[in-house]
C-alpha cells in the first residue's frame, strides 16, 4: 500500500507525539525539576501532545474518511496558542510566576531557571521580542490584538457545519437583546449598543457572494465547489474589496466511501466561502451592483452525495467491474464521481491466479445501466479525466444552481485590467469560474438547440465586454436576424451601427468590415507592425494617432442568413476568420441548426474554439465538436467547451444573465454617451452606420452584372434560374428579378411563376454595361 503525502505527514505528527508525551512523563517522574516539554512550552506542554495525537491521526484518515485538510485553520491555531503562552507569561504574577517584561524592568536576568516560567521559554522570548522596545501597558495591548485577530481568523477558516450553529444561537440572542432594549427604560442602551456591536462582528463575516479559488481553461480543476456561509451578502464588492486575507484554492477532495453506508450518517461538510480579492474598477465602467449575486443555495447533489457514490460502486462490482471512488466533485449542475479502476481477480485451472486491470471500455458500455442505477436522465463518461488517473462521471444534481455574471467577474480568475476581449463562460464541474480569452481563440462558435442556452451565452458574452471596456477599446456590430434577442443594445456606444436585423443588410455589413480590415492592414504596413497591439503601443509613443478599437461581430442565427445568401455569407465570413485576427477583429457566430449545410467544413476550419449546448442527436454533436457528448447535455446553460490548446472538452454551466441585468447595463452606456454629446466629446455616437453606403453596392457591381451575362444565353428567365446559376437565395434573386426588370432587361411578370421573356440583345447589354 502507497501511503500518500498527507498520510506520511500524519506518522510524521504521530511520531512527533509520541516523543513529546515521553518527555512529558520522564518530566513528571523525575525529582530534578520540570521536564523539557515542560521548560520549553509551561503548562502548554499538554496542549502539544494532544495536539501532534489529534493532528496525526486526523491527516491519517483524512482522505478515507472525505475530511479536508483546513492548513490555514492550524496556522491561525498555532498563533493564537503562542499568544496565550506569551500572555500567560505576563501574567506570572497572578499564577505564581514571575513576568518576564516585569523582570526586564527591574533589571534582573531573563535567562531560563529550573522553575521557568508559566509561558516556558517559547512565552517568555514571545515577551521579550515586545518587551525590548514597548513598556509593559503596551505589550499587554499588542499582544491581546494578536489573540484576537488570530481568534476572528481561526473561527472564519473553520468548517460550515461547526460554525453555523453558535452564529444562529448567537443571532437569537441578538435577536432578544434587541427586544429587551427596545422594550426597557433608557439604562437598557448599553445592551442594546452591545447587541449592535455583535451583530456588526456578524456581518463583517465573508459571504456567499464572493467567489473561492478559480482556474483558467484548459488546466483541470482540483478544488470542490465551495458551499455558501448562512450569512448574506451585506456590501458590495463593486467599489471596495473585501477585507480578508485571500483564500487560497483548497486541495482535491478524495472519498473513499464504506461497503456499506449509513442512512443517517452526515457527509463531510463542504468549506465556507472565503472571498477573493476584487481588482478596483475604474470609475467609468458599469459598478458591479448592476448585476445581481448569487442566490443562497444548498449546492451540489445534497446529503445523498455519498449513497450515489456507492450506488455507482455497486452497480459497477454487479457487472464484474470493481472501481474505487477516489474523488467527488460538486458543481452548480453536475456533481462528477472520480472511479479509480480496480484489478478482476480469476483463478485458472492450473492454480495460478491471473490478475487484470478493468479497462476504461468496460466502464463506459455501462453508461446506460449507471444511469438506471442512479435513477438519472442521462449520465456523461469522461475516461480519463485530464491530468488525472480516474474515470470521471457526470451525474445530474437533485437540486441545481444558478450561476451569475458578477460571481464570475468577481472572482480571482477574472483579468480586471487584462485583455479587453476576457469573456465570462461560467462554472465546471468543480464549482470554479471559467473564463476565456476572444483574442487567443480567435473566433467562437456556438451551437445548440432551441432553449438550450445560446442566446443567454451570448448576452453574458456581451456583457463580459460592456462591464470592462470603454468605447474607445471595443466596439460591436450585432445581427440578430430573431429581432428579438440582441436590439436592446441599440443606443449604447459601443455599437458600430443599429443592431442588423434586416438579412438583406448583413451582406453589406460583412462588405464593410472585409474592407476595413484591408484598411488596417495597410496601416500596419506603412507603420512597420504585425498586429494590433504593436499598432496600438507604437501609437500611443508617437501620439501622432488614435489608437484601433478591438471589433467584434456577433451574429446569433446563422442558419437564417445562409438559407438567404449561402454563397456570399460563407465567402465574407472565412475571409475575415482566416485574416482579421491581427487587426483585432473578431468573430462570434451562434446557429440553432447544427447542420453540415450550415457549419460547413470551411467555417469549422476557421473556427477552432466551439461551444455546444444540448443539441437533439449524436450527429449534431459530431457536427459541432467532431465528437459525441453533446446529445447528453442537460440544457438551460449546460455546456461543453472545446478550447484551441486543449484537447479535451470542458463540461461548464454557463452564466445567466437576466433582462433586466442587461437593461441596467445598456442604460449606463446610453446615460454616458448622452453626457459625451453634452460635453462635445467624440465619443458620441455617430448618426448613420459606417457600413450603410456598402448595403447593395456589392449586389449591383458584381452580382448585377454576372446576371446580365446570364442573359446573352438565355431567350426566358426566372427567378429561379438566376437563384440556381448565381447560387445565391431565392429573395435575393428575386430582387435582382425587379433591377433588371427596372432596366429593361426583362419582360414583365405574367404570374403564376412563369419565366419572363428576355428583352436585352447583345449590343444592349454592351450598353447597359
Amino acid at each position: 500500500m502507497r501511503l500518500t503525502k498527507t498520510q506520511i505527514i500524519g506518522l510524521a505528527l504521530l511520531g512527533a507525539g509520541s516523543l513529546a508525551l515521553f518527555l512529558a512523563i520522564l518530566g513528571a517522574a523525575t525529582r530534578d525539576g520540570p521536564g523539557l516539554l515542560r521548560v520549553w512550552f509551561g503548562w502548554g506542554d499538554v496542549v502539544v501532545v494532544l495536539s501532534l495525537f489529534a493532528g496525526g491521526t486526523a491527516l491519517l484518515f483524512a482522505e478515507r474518511m472525505g475530511w479536508q485538510v483546513r492548513w490555514k485553520a492550524v496556522l491561525w491555531a498555532a498563533l493564537v496558542f503562542l499568544a496565550l503562552l506569551a500572555l500567560s507569561d505576563m501574567w506570572g504574577v497572578v499564577l505564581g510566576g514571575s513576568s518576564s517584561v516585569a523582570a526586564q524592568n527591574a533589571g534582573t536576568s531573563l535567562a531560563l531557571t529550573e522553575d521557568s516560567s508559566v509561558g516556558g521559554v517559547v512565552g517568555r522570548a514571545g515577551v521579550q521580542m515586545f518587551g525590548q522596545a514597548l513598556p509593559q501597558m503596551m505589550v499587554w495591548g499588542a499582544l491581546l490584538t494578536i489573540l484576537a485577530i488570530g481568534v476572528g481568523f481561526l473561527w472564519q477558516s473553520l468548517p460550515g457545519s461547526w460554525t453555523d450553529p453558535p452564529e444562529a444561537l448567537f443571532a437569537g440572542a441578538i435577536a432578544g437583546l434587541r427586544d429587551v432594549a427596545a422594550r426597557a427604560t433608557p439604562s437598557a442602551w448599553a445592551l442594546a449598543a452591545g447587541a449592535w456591536l455583535a451583530e456588526l462582528w456578524r456581518n463583517l463575516r465573508p459571504s456567499q457572494d464572493t467567489m473561492s479559488g478559480a482556474r483558467r481553461i484548459p488546466q483541470p480543476a482540483t478544488q470542490p465547489p465551495p458551499r455558501p456561509s448562512s450569512s448574506a451578502a451585506k456590501q458590495s464588492p463593486a467599489r471596495k474589496p473585501p477585507a480578508t486575507v485571500p483564500q487560497k484554492p483548497q486541495p482535491e477532495r478524495k472519498t473513499a466511501p464504506k461497503p456499506e453506508p449509513k442512512p443517517a450518517s452526515k457527509p463531510a461538510a463542504k468549506p465556507p466561502v472565503k472571498p477573493q480579492p476584487v481588482a478596483p474598477r475604474s470609475n467609468t465602467l458599469p459598478p458591479l451592483d448592476l448585476l445581481r449575486a448569487d442566490a443562497n443555495h444548498a449546492g451540489g447533489s445534497g446529503p445523498d452525495v455519498r449513497q450515489r457514490a456507492q450506488t455507482l460502486k455497486q452497480v459497477l462490482a454487479d457487472f464484474g467491474v470493481p472501481v474505487e471512488v477516489v474523488s467527488i466533485k460538486e458543481g452548480p449542475t453536475v456533481t462528477q464521481f472520480g472511479l479509480e479502476p480496480g484489478e478482476v481477480v480469476r483463478e485458472l485451472r492450473s492454480g495460478e491466479v491471473q490478475r487484470r486491470r478493468v479497462s476504461v471500455h468496460s466502464i463506459m458500455r455501462l453508461s446506460n445501466d449507471l444511469a438506471l442505477g442512479l435513477a438519472a436522465d442521462s449520465i456523461r463518461i469522461e475516461a480519463p479525466v485530464p491530468g488525472r488517473a480516474y474515470v470521471g462521471v457526470e451525474v445530474p444534481n437533485a437540486a441545481k444552481t444558478l450561476v451569475s455574471l458578477r460571481s464570475i467577474l468577481e472572482s480571482r480568475e477574472f483579468p480586471g485590467g487584462g485583455s479587453p476581449l476576457v469573456m465570462a463562460l461560467g462554472r465546471d464541474v468543480s464549482g470554479d469560474p471559467v473564463v476565456a480569452d476572444l483574442t487567443r481563440m480567435p473566433h467562437l462558435l456556438i451551437a445548440g438547440a432551441t432553449g438550450s442556452g445560446k442566446s443567454v451565452c451570448i448576452n453574458a458574452i456581451i456583457s463580459s465586454f460592456l462591464m470592462n471596456n470603454s468605447p474607445q477599446n471595443v466596439r460591436l456590430l450585432m445581427v440578430d436576424p430573431k429581432m428579438v434577442e440582441l436590439p436592446a443594445y441599440n443606443g449604447i456606444p459601443h455599437l458600430l451601427g443599429p443592431v442588423i436585423t434586416d438579412t438583406a443588410q448583413v451582406t453589406g455589413a460583412l462588405a464593410w468590415l472585409t474592407a476595413h480590415m484591408d484598411e488596417r492592414y495597410r496601416a500596419f504596413s506603412a507603420r512597420g507592425v504585425r498586429n494590433i497591439t504593436e499598432y496600438n503601443r507604437k501609437v500611443a509613443k508617437s501620439r501622432t494617432s488614435e489608437p484601433l478599437p478591438y471589433i467584434v461581430l456577433v451574429i446569433d442565427e446563422l442558419a437564417d442568413l445562409m438559407m438567404t445568401a449561402a454563397f456570399d455569407i460563407e465567402r465574407q465570413i472565412c475571409r475575415l476568420a482566416q485574416m482579421s485576427r491581427a487587426t483585432g477583429i473578431h468573430l462570434v457566430l451562434a446557429t440553432q441548426r447544427p447542420s453540415v449545410d450550415v457549419i460547413t467544413g470551411l467555417i469549422k476550419a476557421n473556427f477552432p474554439a466551439r461551444i455546444a449546448f444540448a443539441v437533439t442527436s449524436q450527429v449534431d454533436s459530431r457536427v459541432v465538436l467532431d465528437c459525441p457528448g453533446a446529445e447528453k447535455l442537460l440544457g438551460r446553460g449546460d455546456m461543453l467547451f472545446m478550447a484551441p490548446e486543449s484537447a479535451k472538452l470542458s463540461r461548464i454551466q454557463g452564466c445567466f444573465v437576466s433582462d433586466r441585468e442587461i437593461d441596467s447595463i445598456a442604460r449606463y452606456w446610453k446615460a454616458a454617451r448622452d453626457q459625451a454629446a453634452l460635453e462635445g466629446s467624440s465619443d458620441a455616437e455617430a448618426s448613420t452606420a459606417p457600413w450603410a453606403s456598402f448595403v447593395g453596392q456589392e449586389e449591383h457591381d458584381e452580382l448585377l452584372d454576372r446576371a446580365l451575362q446570364l442573359l446573352q444565353t438565355k431567350k426566358q428567365v426566372s427567378t429561379s434560374l438566376l437563384q440556381r446559376q448565381l447560387r445565391i437565395g431565392y429573395p435575393r434573386a428575386a430582387r435582382l428579378m425587379e433591377q433588371l426588370e427596372e432596366m429593361d432587361a426583362v419582360g414583365p411578370d405574367e404570374g403564376g411563376g412563369r419565366s419572363r421573356e428576355v428583352l436585352l440583345s447583345s449590343g444592349g447589354q454592351a450598353e447597359a454595361l
